[in-house]
């Protein structure tokens, strides 16, 4: 079975990018929320810092691109790794009721 890149692309980008922005709009109304989380965020996405919706708006933009290229790669290589294991498998060979 093959994995669709495109679905699994947009799936983790709105996932990834949403799950920031959730987090950046919790600690702008409630400061100590999700402070080590965005501290985290904005030592991988240059712009981020807790506080500020600009910031989390920029951090929900990376995180989309992130998601989005992440996504399509595991799928990619899922892809891969998996038509060459099933190319090296040997078929199976039924047993009948004559053959055991």
């Amino acid at each position: 079975m093959k994995l669709n890149a495109k679905a699994l692309a947009i799936t983790v980008a709105v996932l990834w990018g949403g799950s920031v922005f959730l987090v950046a709009l919790l600690n702008r109304f409630w400061p100590p929320y999700g402070g080590a989380f965005l501290d985290l965020a904005s030592s991988i996405y240059p712009g981020v810092h807790p506080g500020g919706m600009r910031a989390g708006i920029v951090g929900t933009a990376y995180a989309v691109v992130d998601g989005a290229v992440c996504g399509f790669l595991v799928a990619w290589v899922y892809n891969q790794v998996s038509g060459r294991v099933a190319a090296t498998r040997e078929p199976v060979r039924e047993r009948t009721a004559a053959g055991v």
